[in-house]
């Protein structure tokens, strides 16, 4: 049985308090489901402030990540400040973790960038520590990165056992992970170079996405079903001629024209032939929530078509 179509506005540029508050309120009126905000070092707003200034002058809009790096903050830290938005938003939370990806943030930090094999390791540690701070009860963890030793993590959050987690990958192994441990799975390209340039194209052909959902299905095994799948689309252009444009970025990605329209990172068409093409991805991968950058407000009469149906 497929799942109802949601939307999230991922926005996170500076402006004023009260331009912010202004545009998390539009979101909500708009019937968008979340408003999330990536976690980098550039010109964006920081988003724990962020997502807890949204919650704050809104009723119903969720808020999200997309996603924290774990490298960026201990568990145990980030784990508390969740569940303290959790509360104070009444349950509005939803946590995107990942393992790292850009290099330029630990550039610019001084960070030392570890080899994707450690980063991811220590991602996981850092899920279980999160989990299990989050529930019930004092909790202990002994691992190569992180140690806990019999702490309570409060203030629990909201909603349990915790708030849903989105896990995003474009690899076997995060995949794998994410479907084992997520409550949404966003289909990434893959990261793996640090870069996110052009080179990531190819990986984000459709039958490489076909691929990457199975990864996360077996990762997933018995609660598959349970699994919401989501998409970031980054790239969405309203036009009346999408073949064009079409045609113009399939050798990008090394298919035809008519394969690039199903490339899940981009939308390109009318308010008519997106609603088609998201209810066949929807039909093809089961990907029922959709995070929109850029024309989020334009993209407007596709939420209102489609949210909750």
């Amino acid at each position: 049985m497929p799942k109802p179509f949601r939307f999230s506005a991922q926005v996170q540029q500076p402006m004023s308090g009260r331009e912010w508050a202004e545009l998390a309120r539009k979101a909500e009126g708009l019937g968008y489901s979340a408003l999330t905000m990536s976690d980098h070092f550039g010109d964006q707003l920081a988003p724990l402030a962020g997502m807890m200034a949204a919650a704050a002058a809104t009723t119903t809009l969720r808020i999200g990540t997309l996603v924290f790096d774990n490298d960026y903050r201990h568990p145990l830290v980030l784990a508390k400040e969740a569940a303290t938005i959790d509360l104070l938003s009444d349950g509005r939370l939803e946590l995107g973790l990942g393992a790292g990806w850009m290099i330029s943030d630990y550039e610019a930090a001084g960070m030392p960038y570890d080899a994707a094999s450690v980063r991811i390791d220590r991602f996981e540690e850092g899920i279980a520590v999160i989990k299990g701070l989050m529930a019930d009860g004092p909790f202990s963890f002994a691992g190569t990165h992180y140690t806990i030793s019999e702490h309570e993590g409060t203030p629990k959050p909201a909603q349990r056992p915790h708030p849903p987690i989105i896990i995003g990958g474009g690899g076997r192994r995060v995949l794998g992970i994410a479907g084992r441990e997520a409550d949404i799975v966003s289909i990434n390209a893959n990261l793996k170079d640090g870069r996110g340039g052009p080179e990531t194209a190819p990986n984000l052909a459709p039958a490489v996405t076909t691929q990457k959902v199975q990864w996360a299905r077996d990762g997933a095994g018995d609660r598959w079903d349970e699994i919401e799948l989501h998409v970031l689309v980054g790239f969405c252009v309203f036009t009346d001629d999408p073949m064009s444009m079409a045609g113009a970025m399939a050798p990008a990605f090394g298919i035809t024209p008519e394969g690039a329209l199903h490339v899940p990172v981009g939308l390109i068409g009318t308010v008519d032939s997106m609603v088609e093409e998201l209810q066949w991805r929807r039909e093809t991968w089961g990907i029922s929530y959709i995070t929109v950058e850029g024309p989020w407000e334009e993209f407007a009469p596709v939420v209102s078509r489609l949210a909750g149906t």
